[in-house]
């Protein structure tokens, strides 16, 4: 007990240090070098107009974004895989992210006025990005309630519409306003360039309101991975649980999608890697699938910022290049993953 205790928590605070260094990389490196005594300046008041634009206006917004969204699409794709109970459950496969990636880009197409700019403020965003994403999972599990063959048609369904929103997102973008066809590409891809204070404000306010919930939920996680018996024998409301899980996964996928774009694989990646480090459920789990999921967007943003220079490849690019042969790999040795 203890040994696993600190092997956990050893797991844990090599995760934070990882991130806490590759975000001061990534504020360091760019365009513009900024070493450690222009970054103390900068903290301290006295940093040039250019470096505290770079560092607080730019890189920084850019970082903590990144962070949100790897910490919210890896819960999302944690929690979906508890529910399915299947290891390739994930927002993209369930077509959660294209459906919040149409919500948005409905959005924008339907409240862009003439000159570019939008008629209703960008805090409405999320909402559309997630009414799109719970149709999504309507859609999906109507379908698969229709099929009548159990809920491992989900993911067929899943990609079905994942199919059909893309092929609504690409009609937007001929018929809807040319200004906002490139953004409307950056969804597809995703991408967190476009980042400031107000979506960081907003997206790490979502994840504050909803970490009491995921906790809370994190206690059933060990339970959900019994039959539905064996978890109600427990004393656990196994549908309950199970709506909760589906509707946080929803809201959270539709916050991270809405600023950052369809970023692919991230929801399938960091639950198998989080539990490649720990055989633990439930808090642990939890919180090494977000940090895993935090550190796969950040790395993939700034990978695609630098590696290119001055081209800037969008971070969902990145982990679809990491995550597609991950996926195949997966089908082909899955037997690998299910070692607790």
């Amino acid at each position: 007990m203890k040994r696993s205790f600190f092997r956990n928590n050893s797991i844990l605070l090599g995760l934070v240090f990882l991130l806490a260094v590759v975000s001061l990389i990534s504020l360091q490196l760019g365009s513009s070098f900024i070493s450690f005594e222009r970054m103390i300046n900068i903290l301290v008041g006295q940093g040039t107009k250019s470096d505290i634009l770079i560092v607080t206006k730019l890189r920084l917004p850019r970082i903590i974004l990144a962070i949100n969204t790897g910490i919210a699409l890896a819960v999302s794709g944690l929690l979906l895989q508890i529910v399915i109970k299947n290891p390739l459950a994930s927002p993209s496969l369930f077509g959660v992210v294209d459906g919040a990636a149409l919500g948005a880009i409905i959005f924008l197409v339907l409240f862009s006025s003439e000159t570019g700019n939008l008629v209703f403020p960008v805090e409405w965003q999320p909402v559309a990005a997630f009414l799109g994403s719970l149709l999504a999972i309507f859609v999906v599990f109507w379908l698969t309630i229709l099929d009548g063959r159990g809920l491992s048609r989900l993911i067929l369904y899943g990609i079905c519409f994942s199919a059909l929103a893309t092929a609504l997102i690409s009609l937007l973008m001929i018929i809807g306003p040319i200004h906002r066809a490139s953004q409307a590409f950056l969804w597809l891809t995703g991408s967190v360039h476009a980042a400031n204070w107000q979506k960081v404000v907003i997206s790490s306010s979502a994840l504050i309101i909803t970490a009491p919930i995921m906790m809370l939920l994190s206690s059933s996680m060990k339970q959900l991975m019994l039959d539905e018996e064996s978890a109600q024998a427990t004393g656990l409301t196994v549908k309950t649980s199970l709506v909760l899980m589906v509707i946080l996964a929803t809201f959270l996928t539709a916050i991270a999608v809405s600023f950052a774009g369809a970023v692919g694989f991230v929801g399938l990646l960091a639950p198998h890697i989080a539990r490649f480090f720990t055989p633990s459920h439930g808090l642990i789990l939890l919180f090494i699938t977000a940090l895993t999921g935090a550190l796969l967007v950040l790395g993939a943003d700034f990978l695609g910022r630098i590696a290119f220079q001055p081209l800037q490849i969008p971070a969902g690019a990145i982990t679809a290049f990491i995550g597609a042969p991950y996926f195949l790999f997966m089908l082909r040795f899955k037997n690998v993953f299910h070692r607790r």
